[in-house]
Order: structure tokens, then C-alpha cells, then sequence
């Protein structure tokens, strides 16, 4: 489950705007992910990009070294993210509901 909110959370971060993988991974720790390393973010933003949500391009970096891939959401991208804070907000509502003692 943390797999898929983890996923979500990468392209609201990207959908803010460009962003590069070590700055994503700054982004979520600045949110509370303190425990999200820059090594388990690689192999998510590799999966997004196969599945047509995120695309990356390389652009030259401010500080002279090697060239940076930037991360931008896709059409496919915004329309999983939208189909993601759905099932959050139903989720996390059940969830609460259950914390709360509250039936529907």
C-alpha cells in the first residue's frame, strides 16, 4: 500500500513542477518522509516513466556538473493523479471512520 501512496505523492510533488530525482527526494523529506531515501525514489520514477505517467528530459546543471533529468508529468500522468487523490480522500476517510469509531 505505501508503494502506491508513495507513487501518488511523486506526482503531486512533480506535478508542482519540474523537478530533478535528488530534489524530489529533499521535496518529500521538507513533507514528512524523512525515512524516503534518493535510492528508493529512482526505481519509482524509473516504473512512472515506463508507464507513460512522467516523462524526463536532461538539462544542463546551474552548477556546471553533468546534465540533470527533470521529471514532468504527462497527460496519463495528471489523469492518474487525479484517479489517485480520489481513492485518498476514499481511503483515508475509511480509515479515519475506523480510527473514530464511526460506521457510515
Amino acid at each position: 500500500m505505501l508503494k502506491g501512496i508513495m507513487e501518488g505523492c511523486i506526482l503531486a510533488v512533480i506535478e508542482e513542477g519540474e523537478v530533478y530525482g535528488y530534489e524530489l527526494s529533499l521535496r518529500l523529506q521538507r513533507y514528512g518522509f524523512s525515512e524516503v531515501s534518493e535510492g528508493s525514489i529512482y526505481p519509482l520514477l524509473l516504473r512512472l516513466q515506463k508507464e507513460n505517467l512522467i516523462r524526463g528530459t536532461l538539462h544542463k546543471s546551474p552548477s556546471g556538473g553533468p546534465p540533470r533529468k527533470y521529471y514532468h508529468l504527462t497527460e496519463e500522468g495528471t489523469v492518474q493523479l487525479m484517479r489517485f487523490r480520489q481513492q485518498w480522500t476514499e481511503l483515508s476517510s475509511a480509515v479515519n471512520r475506523v480510527i473514530q469509531g464511526k460506521r457510515k
